[in-house]
């Protein structure tokens, strides 16, 4: 595995290759960089498979690399102390490191890396609003194309999300449904989440197409949807969502 550590603390970086070393002795540290400038110059030439990131460099916040660069790769962030960067982590689904960082949270991201490194994504502009403390701007609607003709669906009116033998549609308010050309992930990030909740692999749902919930096995809720879903069982919510489902609710 080739890594890039971006550390503007020489002794932190130092500590962080020789921790990975001893955790995978097949880690090959391609560079320790410290600024955003070294990083962009470096990434003109050079590619790698995972990049330790620290958020505050000493010529400014760290995303703007990307701004310049523009990279798939991987990231593991690092932080000391940002509250509002671990907000954005989480609502990400992001790794990130507090320093000191310790060995075993060190092994469990490498875990979660290899776990998640064919589809992680990352949106670097919501981080930075969220960072910043601004509101992240989401999607207000979709141009659906059908043949030759081209649709605007509000985002007000589409009632959810659904994935269907492998592809994702939406759902609107009067019924009708239309293809959509993004992945339920990605479409996470773009809407809403005081309006629009992940309930299961298939299901993304708005507060307002939840017309009815029942108890279910396992401490999990059965939601009946306005439109009605064409699966039933489709609509349940899924265990390791369920704590949150509720806290979505009660906000």
């Amino acid at each position: 595995m080739k890594v890039l550590i971006i550390e503007d603390e020489l002794f932190a970086a130092g500590k962080l290759e020789q921790m990975l070393l001893e955790i995978d002795p097949s880690v090959r540290v391609l560079a320790k960089l410290g600024s955003i400038s070294e990083s962009v110059k470096w990434f003109m030439d050079h590619t790698c498979d995972l990049i330790f990131l620290d958020i505050q460099l000493s010529d400014g916040i760290s995303f703007s690399i990307f701004e310049q660069v523009n990279l798939n790769t991987p990231v593991i962030f690092t932080t000391a102390y940002d509250q509002y960067a671990i907000k954005a982590f989480r609502l990400n689904s992001i790794s990130y490191l507090l320093k000191p960082i310790r060995r075993d949270e060190l092994e469990e991201s490498l875990k979660k890396y290899q776990s998640l490194k064919s589809t992680f994504s990352i949106d670097f502009d919501m981080l930075l609003a969220t960072i910043q403390g601004r509101e992240p701007e989401y999607k207000k609607r979709f141009l659906i194309q059908i043949g030759e003709k081209i649709k605007k669906v509000e985002m007000h009116e589409i009632a959810y999300f659904f994935v269907l033998e492998k592809a994702v549609f939406m759902k609107t308010f009067p019924g009708n449904s239309y293809p959509v050309d993004y992945t339920l992930d990605k479409l996470e990030s773009l809407v809403n989440p005081d309006r629009f909740f992940r309930i299961n692999r298939k299901y993304l749902v708005s507060m307002d197409s939840i017309s009815n919930m029942v108890a279910y096995s396992r401490s999990r809720v059965k939601l009946e949807l306005t439109p009605k879903a064409d699966e039933e069982l489709d609509t349940i919510v899924s265990i390791d969502r369920s704590s949150d489902f509720k806290k979505w609710l009660n906000a």
